[in-house]
């Protein structure tokens, strides 16, 4: 869960490659608003309720070099003009879709400077799994032959 400082600061809670968590500057981050489409009755063609979030990684200054560097990489089909975009429009309030926009874009984060899990060691099957194997074919082998026909002689 995400919290929304009183200063307008974004914090991303700790996680992996996260240990002591994370904080983007209100000043880093940029909301637009614009009428949302969907349900909503009288009010959804006055009120500015979608939400659009920009957060530029290779510009951050809460983010180390490193840590852009892996942002950059990871989100690299998410970017639009170098600025990672989250729009939120699936609520009628925009508090709602500002506080879903910030989740979305905290959790993106989190996961794109995630380290890579461990490259998986290729094993060789052990002696006797492969007789086991072997053994089990054999015998499923049987089964269906005395399913075969049986042929006068």
């Amino acid at each position: 869960m995400t919290r929304l400082g009183s200063s307008g600061d974004l914090a991303v809670p700790p996680g992996p490659g996260l240990p002591a968590g994370l904080v983007i500057r209100a000043d880093e981050l940029e909301e637009r608003f614009s009428r949302s489409s969907g349900p909503g009755g009288q009010g959804v063609n006055t009120t500015d309720s979608r939400v659009e979030l920009t957060f530029d990684p290779a510009t951050s200054r809460s983010l180390t070099p490193r840590q852009s560097e892996r942002v950059l990489e990871a989100l690299a089909s998410r970017l639009v003009q170098g600025r990672l975009v989250v729009v939120a429009s699936e609520h009628r309030s925009q508090l709602r879709n500002r506080a879903a926009a910030r989740e979305r874009l905290a959790a993106m984060l989190r996961e794109a400077l995630a380290p890579p899990p461990p490259q998986r060691r290729a094993t060789k099957p052990t002696r006797g799994s492969q007789r086991r194997r072997l053994d089990a074919k054999a015998r499923r082998g049987e089964i269906k032959s005395g399913r075969a026909r049986v042929r006068p002689d």
